[in-house]
């Protein structure tokens, strides 16, 4: 339907045993998982090199960057990651300054310092000896390596902090406004009910903790800021580079000050992640708290999990690089007026976001009739939830139609 944007290398010498393992892992990571199924077609696309590709003693068949257009004629994806998983195999190979696996590295280096802000290379290192004085550390020892320190062997493994940090290294590589680091803005309550007692606390602290652990940046709350800081400006500034991990017990949902917070994020297309630890219990609920991703804090020996933080981070993680992918087939809608998308929003719209969503569509100027276009990631809404939208835009100044739907959906239309 439109250009591809992203398309992961992954690279390792055939010998390297460990590598294709990983390389399956990272495969998986990005093609199977439920967060990236839900983009354009050819919005993400994974590739492997390995095997030989005129014969066992030859390289890999080449990656395909701007600069080296794919035989078959279909263009270059707008950014490239590649991920060379360096082994002792690797390494041996590339001392030869005249092999073919030698000049294949070579290249990806080139190509990354041509294109810095299309082309990132992030390498995983199988062995330490492959880096030990060699010439495959020489030519990519100068890039940041991917899950270079040893992860809490309480919380997950080297596939759980491989797939984050690379999933972190491309969404700064690929997002418009993601300069820094990622901030994982934590929400909370700071006032607990009488089950939840220090409870709270110590959930709050592990999450920080956890999050000290990780390449990711760490902007908290009020409490937080400088006295004198406009909070509303100051949380809705950093709604590009952030995403809001909110941690819900029971009186989360009936707090003025989180109720903002959610708000606010989400209605400045901000990821946000519900860490669900909920104790003895809600009143009510608020229907702000819904849609959105949600993961179980649970206890194990009357202690927090720290697998079910390192979950939610994952996934915030992953949340950040689809609304980066999704940002930038927005930008390649433009050139595809056919289209006819009036709001490409970043998650499915519900009330919230839709009523914000309408007041700035009718502060501009728009002509056309039938209904409005709206298009979100995939999964679609369930009838019941399209028809209340439905009905909702109707008694609003808006006075047309709107139309929902997911890129499948529009496929099936012929769009």
């Amino acid at each position: 339907m439109l250009p591809p944007v992203l398309e992961i290398f992954v690279v390792w010498h055939p010998k390297d045993a460990a590598g294709a393992s990983l390389a399956q892992t990272i495969f998986d990571h990005f093609m199977h998982g439920p967060t990236f199924s839900g983009v354009i077609g050819g919005g993400i696309q994974v590739s492997l090199r390995s095997a030989g590709w005129n014969s066992a003693d030859d390289s890999p068949r080449p990656i395909y960057a701007e600069g080296l257009h794919n035989p078959n004629g279909m263009s270059p994806a707008k950014f490239v990651a590649v991920v060379p998983l360096l082994g002792t195999e690797m390494a041996a190979t590339v001392e030869n300054t005249k092999s073919v696996w030698h000049n294949f590295v070579n290249t990806i280096r080139d190509l990354q310092l041509a294109t810095p802000n299309h082309f990132g290379v992030f390498p995983y290192l199988l062995s330490g000896n492959a880096t030990n004085d060699t010439e495959v550390s020489r030519i990519l020892g100068a890039y940041q390596f991917l899950a270079a320190s040893k992860p809490d062997t309480d919380g997950e493994d080297v596939s759980s902090m491989l797939c984050r940090d690379l999933t972190q290294g491309i969404t700064q590589l690929i997002s418009p406004d993601a300069v820094n680091r990622l901030t994982a803005f934590i929400s909370h309550t700071k006032r607990h009910s009488h089950t939840e007692g220090e409870d709270v606390d110590a959930l709050v602290g592990l999450v920080r903790e956890v999050i000290s652990q990780t390449r990711l940046n760490d902007f908290f709350d009020a409490n937080d800021l400088q006295p004198g800081r406009d909070w509303d400006r100051e949380l809705k500034e950093k709604s590009g580079t952030s995403a809001m991990l909110a941690i819900r017990t029971d009186l989360y949902s009936s707090r003025e000050w989180c109720q903002r917070e959610i708000s606010i994020a989400k209605t400045h297309g901000m990821p946000v992640v519900m860490i669900d630890a909920i104790g003895f219990g809600e009143e009510r609920g608020s229907f702000l708290m819904d849609h959105v991703p949600r993961i179980a804090a649970r206890k194990s020996d009357g202690c927090w999990r720290n697998k079910d933080v390192y979950r939610a981070l994952n996934l915030l993680v992953d949340e950040c690089l689809k609304r980066a992918l999704w940002l930038q087939q927005k930008e390649l809608g433009k050139e595809r007026p056919e289209l006819d998308v009036a709001w490409w929003a970043p998650h499915a719209p519900e009330p919230l976001t839709l009523s914000h969503w309408i007041n700035g569509y009718l502060e501009g100027e728009h002509d056309g009739e039938g209904d409005i276009r709206i298009l979100h990631p995939d999964p679609p809404l369930g009838p019941e939830e399209r028809q209340v939208l439905v009905t909702y835009a109707k008694n609003t100044k808006l006075e047309r139609g709107i139309d929902i739907m997911t890129p499948r959906q529009l496929a099936t239309r012929g769009g």
